[in-house]
């Protein structure tokens, strides 16, 4: 069985994946995610124009199912292809492949309809940019799944989906038509943000500026990584009162921020870093994990009897949480022995969401005024393994003290437990100093990205001009689709000179590369000195 993966930033060579997927997928499961893509392209041309629930919600969830690092359970993904057939089937699609096949069978419909196939008859310009488009349909539809279940959906979006998938489908293939449906991507994207942004602060309020403990309490222990607050949620209220402390790992850390979660008291802290070392932390964990979304690596054999998986994260031999009842979760965190004994407390600030920002707003832009902050640094994204990531610590460590650093997503667990102190804040009259702003400000998720997005374009209305104008650099990384659909976001909105890195996406070819330089002035990262450099206009 052969594959070909390029859709994540670690892809091997920086070309693509072809015997074994650096995340940890197997070739039966690349070609399946495949074939589960070619069966949402083949629903969104049935249903395109229609109104069909089954299909709209197939759509999103198959998408969101072959993000890195979400489903690596052949059975499972075969499962979902099947169904697949069911709905084209309902929507009216006699012509549909046939998807009723064994999992062996299956596995050989994916090798005829995967990115190779289209590489030779498209070439690289164009597969590319289908890809582009794919993978930010892929994010999207992530963002779109977490705001849907909280109750929060766009019809208009739905319909997206089926029209963008439809054009991957059956054309036309070429740039005057894909590189505006890209850019459509981020605009649609940009109201999924929106969507999921209002869904999580209604729900659980709008995060406040909080400092969040690092360090372990004595005690049994659950340990949380993932996106979903719906599942944090849960959890905290099925382990009130039961002698467990909760933590969060990875992208849930800003959930501490939100007004409905963090009034549990037994929502201890977070523990670890980004998704990458999590083999080595949740080894050491001594209790049990439970994986609400995409982030989820290989496990070790010593801890695969107490990592659970609920939504559309899944592993072989994993035991799943389909119901929202996590009393195996809860059994298996009793059973293990937990932490022995309580750490010195340390400390890290979290909660800067777009609301809890402007309420301030008058001040900072007093002290940009008045050259107390002269310039807003957003240096976040995903972090991943490769090698060249340090360049964010550095380039952090290296951000004047009279700078303000952005930050969000599990890119921040670069420099996030560095000192950075504030910026004070002096009295208009007296000259004394009345406060001040923390110099890194964690807006929360890699979604949160629309906090960012609100954020500048009310300092860019109170400064009377345009968001390229701000004293504002971008300076971001990637890793998988959620990052693709956020950069095509940023470029929607006419955002330019924006540094992306460690490496630009194999599936960006040098001639799609230069159409976003000349369009957006988008640039690879380089070395700290000169990209700092440039950010001053020096």
């Amino acid at each position: 069985m052969s594959m070909f993966c390029y859709q994540c930033e670690q892809t091997a060579k920086c070309t693509g994946c072809t015997a074994f997927g650096v995340c940890g997928k197997d070739p039966d499961t690349a070609v399946l995610q495949d074939l589960l893509v070619e069966v949402c392209k083949q629903i969104a041309v049935a249903a395109k124009g229609k109104k069909n629930r089954a299909a709209d919600l197939y759509v999103m969830e198959g998408l969101f199912t072959t993000v890195t690092n979400v489903n690596f359970d052949p059975e499972d993904i075969a499962g979902v292809i099947r169904r697949g057939g069911d709905v084209l089937r309902e929507l009216g699609a006699a012509s549909a492949t046939d998807f009723s096949a064994d999992l062996s069978g299956l596995a050989k419909q994916g090798e005829a309809v995967g990115i190779e196939s289209r590489l030779k008859t498209l070439g690289d310009d164009i597969t590319g940019l289908q890809e582009l488009i794919l993978y930010g349909l892929k994010g999207t539809a992530a963002y779109a799944d977490h705001a849907y279940i909280l109750g929060k959906e766009d019809p208009s979006v739905f319909a997206f989906f089926h029209e963008a998938l439809a054009v991957l489908k059956n054309g036309p293939a070429t740039v005057d038509v894909l590189l505006p449906l890209a850019l459509k991507v981020g605009e649609v994207n940009l109201t999924v943000m929106g969507l999921l942004d209002a869904a999580n602060t209604e729900t659980y309020g709008h995060p406040v500026p909080i400092p969040v403990n690092i360090k372990a309490v004595k005690g049994k222990a659950i340990l949380v990584s993932g996106h979903d607050l719906k599942d944090l949620a849960l959890l905290l209220a099925q382990t009130e009162g039961k002698g467990i402390n909760i933590y969060t790992h990875g992208e849930m850390l800003p959930c501490h921020g939100y007004p409905q979660l963090k009034k549990y008291k037994h929502l201890a802290g977070n523990y670890g870093g980004a998704w990458q070392d999590q083999r080595e932390e949740f080894e050491a964990f001594p209790g049990a994990i439970l994986m609400t979304t995409n982030c989820i690596q290989k496990p070790k054999e010593n801890y695969k009897a107490r990592i659970f998986t609920c939504g559309l994260v899944q592993w072989p031999g994993v035991q799943h949480i389909a119901d929202g009842n996590f009393a195996p979760v809860i059994e298996a965190a009793l059973e293990a022995p937990g932490f022995a004994e309580t750490e010195e407390p340390k400390t890290i600030l979290t909660g800067f969401g777009h609301n809890a920002v402007l309420s301030v707003a008058p001040a900072v832009i007093d002290a940009v005024k008045s050259g107390a902050l002269k310039h807003f640094f957003l240096i976040g994204g995903c972090d991943g393994a490769k090698s060249g990531r340090n360049y964010y610590t550095e380039f952090a460590e290296a951000v004047p003290k009279d700078c303000v650093i952005l930050t969000l997503a599990c890119g921040k667990y670069r420099f996030n437990k560095l000192e950075f102190g504030d910026i004070p804040l002096r009295d208009k009259a007296t000259g004394d100093t009345v406060g001040g702003i923390p110099r890194l400000l964690d807006i929360g998720q890699c979604n949160d990205a629309y906090s960012a997005i609100q954020i500048a374009v009310a300092l860019a209305g109170a400064f009377g001009c345009g968001v390229n104008d701000l004293p504002l650099s971008m300076v971001l990384s990637w890793y998988e689709q959620k990052a693709v659909c956020i950069l095509l976001t940023l470029l929607h909105l006419g955002i330019k000179n924006i540094k992306v890195g460690p490496s630009l996406p194999a599936f960006i070819t040098p001639t799609v590369l230069n159409v976003l330089v000349e369009k957006f002035n988008i640039a690879p990262t380089t070395t700290v000195e000169a990209d700092l450099a440039q950010c001053f206009g020096k």
